[in-house]
């Protein structure tokens, strides 16, 4: 590739298929197990997204994860769950937010990880005492408490649009708030439509912070007067996963595209209702208005019903494999 004027100019960098390991929740597999599979499966990146996937933060089992990991060419990216100190998310029993990063920190740089994905919480710290510009504030302090201590080790930390907590945004206040220097976006796709955010307009705001991503498709419609939400295998939705796909190719060169494959049943969003607004009082109207014409356009999806919990494991499995099916045939990813 050459500019007009002859100087060459180097393609960007290829993404690179990954899997988040919440996509096999259920398996309780090793470490080591975890990257034998995901490895068998094509994938180059293993997101080890809570603690317990990896077994342990012992200096010497980190070690032997990253040797083994090495020998497979896979890369680790490492993470863990809340570090805000007033959401309802945050486990104060594994010490301060800021104890509990600061160990991260050191486990990331001793396991190969480039970076720590972290979140703030859940739709639940959209409402209650504490207003969702507190916790991001909370947050922010966090972050800024451990500044030095990753930019010295070389790691990033990545935060999460997690499980309705914020909308895009929301985050991106986050971010620049904290110093975007170190703190970038772990981008979901599918987090987006619990907040009643168009997950191509999470991208398209998002993309200049992303330092990883979690991916999964959603089927998404309008029934009896609400907006019904149900994250469904890749391929199986109806919100555009291949044009997303184009673009995080476009705007993220060089990220992990890390499957996060979660089946769920549908999850209903009573907009009509005012009460309802209470968790989204400073959402323009030209944002809800996207998403709105994305459940207009929707059908209805008629997915299997829920497994029973010996079915759960195996259909994980099953769920996942026909995802990175999809994302390699079709995805081209």
């Amino acid at each position: 590739m050459a500019t007009a004027a002859g100087l060459p100019v180097s393609a960007p960098a290829p993404i690179r298929m990954g899997v988040d390991l919440f996509s096999v929740r259920s398996q309780g597999w090793t470490a080591f197990e975890h990257l034998d599979y995901c490895a068998r499966h094509g994938a180059k990146v293993v997101h080890f997204s809570e603690i317990r996937f990896m077994g342990g933060l012992e200096d010497e089992h980190l070690k032997r994860v990253r040797s083994h990991a090495e020998k497979l060419g896979v890369e680790i990216e490492l993470g863990m769950r809340s570090i805000c100190p007033s959401s309802k998310s945050f486990d104060a029993t594994q010490g301060t937010a800021e104890e509990q990063l600061t160990r991260m920190i050191h486990s990331a740089k001793t396991v190969g990880s480039p970076i720590v994905r972290a979140f703030l919480g859940s739709m639940a710290d959209r409402v209650g005492l504490v207003p969702l510009e507190q916790h991001i504030e909370n947050t922010v302090k966090v972050l800024r408490g451990v500044r030095s201590r990753a930019m010295d080790a070389g790691i990033k930390i990545a935060i999460e649009n997690h499980a309705g907590d914020m909308q895009a945004r929301e985050l991106r206040t986050l971010i620049e708030g904290a110093g975007k220097d170190f703190v970038g976006a772990c981008l979901d796709s599918g987090n987006p439509l619990w907040t009643i955010e168009d997950p191509m307009l999470t991208l398209e705001t998002l993309a200049p912070y992303a330092l990883t991503s979690h991916v999964r498709d959603t089927a998404l419609w309008k029934q009896d007067g609400a907006i019904m939400v149900q994250w469904v295998r890749l391929g199986h939705g109806n919100v555009g996963i291949r044009e997303w796909t184009e673009k995080f190719q476009q705007l993220c060169p060089g990220r992990a595209f890390s499957m996060e494959v979660i089946v769920t049943q549908p999850r209903k969003l009573d907009y009509l209702d005012p009460k309802f607004w209470d968790a989204y009082r400073n959402t323009p109207a030209w944002e809800f208005a996207r998403f709105l014409a994305l459940a207009e356009r929707g059908k209805p999806y008629q997915g299997q019903p829920a497994p029973s919990k010996d079915e759960a494991r195996q259909r994980e499995r099953e769920d996942l494999e026909e995802s990175i099916k999809y994302c390699r045939d079709v995805l081209k990813v």
